[in-house]
C-alpha cells in the first residue's frame, strides 16, 4: 500500500520541504505551475499541494449598456492539475477540498475523480467566505465546517455515497488528509483556545497532520504547538511560511491573512521604498525562520509560493543545501 503524506511527515528524520501551488487564472495555461515546480523540485519536496478556489460572482458587460451577474471560478482545474503534477513529477500531490462554494454532491464527485486518479491525500478545509457575504454561508446542499467535510470523507472511506449508495473506490486505499491550523487563531474564533479545541476535534475525527496559516512570528508558532500538545493534539503541525516580496505585502498580508509582524520585522520594513528592498528583507527573515524551525525539530516546512518561487529557491538553497 502506498505511503500517505501523513505517514511521510511522521517518519521524516529531518525537516522536510514542501510547497503549495495555485491553479492558473481562467484562460491561462498550466505552464506557470510547471515553471514553479521545475524551480523547486531540486529540493526534493515531500509533497506538493494544489489549492482549490470557490466560485464568486462577476459582472459581465452584455454590450448593450447593461451587465449580467454570473457565477465563475477564477482558478478552475485543481483535479486536472493535481493529476498532471503526479504524472509529470512522480511526487505525492495533495489537492485541497473545501466546503466553500461546494455542495456535498460536488465534493463527492471530486472524491470519485481523485479515486480514479489514485490521488488519496487531501487537505480538508472550510475555505473562505464569498466576497459579497458578510459571513460564511454554505452553498445550498453544502457544509458549514471542515469537521463536517471530514465526516463526509470518512463516510466515503467506508464505501458510502450520498443517498445511501455504495462504492468500491476505497477498498484498498482510503483517503488520508491534513487540516489547517492557525498559530494566531482563525479570524472567526473567539479565542485561541477555542480554535485549538476545534483542531483537536479534527484530529479525533481522523486528520493525520495540520499545516499552519502563514506566520512571521516564529515564537507564536512554537507557543501554539506547546498549547496544542498540552490539549492532547499529537499529530504533526507543519509550519507554513511565505516570504515577503513586495511593498504591497507589508499591508496586504496582515489585513487579508490576519497575521502579525514581529516588532523586529516591522522595523526592518519601515521606510523601505522598493519591492526589491522588501524581497531582500523577506528572504533573510524567512531563512532565519527556517533555521529556527529546523533547530526546534519541525517535521517539515511548507511554503506558500504565490508567485514567489524565486525567493523560495534562494531560501531553500541556503537551508536545504
Amino acid at each position: 500500500m502506498a505511503t500517505s503524506v501523513a505517514e511521510l511527515i511522521q517518519k521524516s528524520e529531518k525537516t522536510a520541504f514542501s510547497f503549495e501551488v495555485l491553479p492558473p487564472l481562467r484562460g491561462k495555461t498550466i505552464d506557470s505551475v510547471f515553471r514553479t515546480i521545475d524551480i523547486l523540485m531540486p529540493f526534493r519536496p515531500l509533497f506538493v499541494e494544489v489549492t482549490t478556489h470557490r466560485s464568486d460572482y462577476v459582472y459581465r458587460d452584455k454590450g448593450d449598456g447593461t451587465y449580467e451577474r454570473v457565477e465563475q471560478r477564477l482558478r478552475p482545474g485543481t483535479v486536472a492539475i493535481a493529476s498532471a503534477i503526479k504524472q509529470r513529477y512522480h511526487v505525492p500531490v495533495v489537492p485541497h477540498i473545501i466546503c466553500s462554494g461546494y455542495s456535498r454532491q460536488d465534493t463527492e464527485n471530486e472524491l470519485i475523480d481523485y479515486s480514479f486518479l489514485d490521488i488519496k491525500d487531501l487537505l480538508v478545509l472550510r475555505g473562505d467566505k464569498a466576497k459579497q457575504d458578510a459571513r460564511f454561508v454554505p452553498k445550498t446542499g453544502g457544509l458549514s465546517h471542515a469537521t463536517e467535510l471530514i465526516e463526509q470523507v470518512e463516510q466515503f472511506n467506508k464505501g458510502l455515497l450520498e443517498y445511501g449508495d455504495r462504492h468500491e473506490f476505497c477498498v484498498n486505499r482510503p483517503f488520508t488528509y491534513g487540516v489547517a491550523a492557525y498559530p494566531e487563531k482563525h479570524e472567526e474564533a473567539m479565542n485561541l483556545q477555542q480554535d485549538i479545541e476545534r483542531l483537536k476535534e479534527k484530529q479525533d475525527l481522523g486528520a493525520g497532520y495540520a499545516v499552519t496559516q502563514m506566520f512571521f512570528d516564529t515564537d507564536a508558532y512554537l507557543r501554539f504547538v506547546d498549547k496544542c500538545r498540552a490539549s492532547g493534539i499529537t499529530m504533526p503541525i507543519v509550519p507554513g511560511l511565505k516570504p515577503l516580496g513586495t511593498l504591497n505585502h507589508c499591508t496586504m498580508l496582515p489585513r487579508v491573512f490576519h497575521v502579525d509582524f514581529p516588532v523586529e520585522l516591522a522595523e526592518k520594513l519601515s521606510g523601505l521604498k522598493t519591492d526589491d528592498d522588501v524581497k531582500k528583507v523577506g528572504v533573510e527573515w524567512c531563512i532565519a525562520q527556517c533555521e529556527r524551525l529546523r533547530k526546534e525539530g519541525a517535521p517539515c516546512i511548507h511554503f506558500y509560493t504565490m508567485n514567489a518561487a524565486g525567493s523560495i529557491e534562494q531560501i531553500a538553497k541556503e537551508v536545504w543545501k
